[in-house]
């Protein structure tokens, strides 16, 4: 079993992902809009647009991020969490913590730690909180 980070969005789900994909070259997201529905239940949410997403799955590396835009307008703003990527060397991993930053809020500035030869922490233009590091494995942690 293997948790997977299920994020939501304010309208801009497709255009998160799409940059996500790019930033991490991943392939692109799988998408389901609610124009997808069956119609009993867009019927029963005549609020939701027909292209906000219903469910959506990026996988980035061997892992996957699930998303969807709130139609009901009542997600508060992410906190208290943030999606870890480990990329495998400092230049990827800067690259994609630069991307992200784009527009967004550096929390920690992407550096050398006492834990990894790169990280940092952002909120990105989305609203999503990142932690971007460089693969490393930790002395009390098997090798996946």
């Amino acid at each position: 079993m293997i948790p997977i980070p299920y994020v939501t969005f304010h309208g801009n789900c497709a255009e998160a992902l799409a940059e996500y994909a790019r930033i991490f070259d991943a392939p692109p997201a799988s998408v389901m809009t609610f124009s997808e529905a069956p119609q009993e239940m867009r019927d029963s949410i005549p609020e939701a647009s027909p292209q906000a997403v219903m469910h959506a799955a990026l996988k980035i590396g061997g892992g996957w991020l699930y998303a969807s835009d709130d139609i009901m307008g009542g997600a508060p703003e992410m906190a208290g969490c943030s999606i870890a990527v480990d990329l495998p060397d400092v230049a990827r991993a800067r690259a994609a913590f630069d991307a992200l930053a784009d527009h967004g809020q550096i929390h920690m500035d992407f550096e050398k730690t006492f834990w990894s030869e790169g990280f940092g922490t952002l909120t990105d233009r989305f609203g999503t909180r990142w932690m971007i590091g460089v693969e490393a494995p930790m002395p009390d942690q098997p090798d996946t």
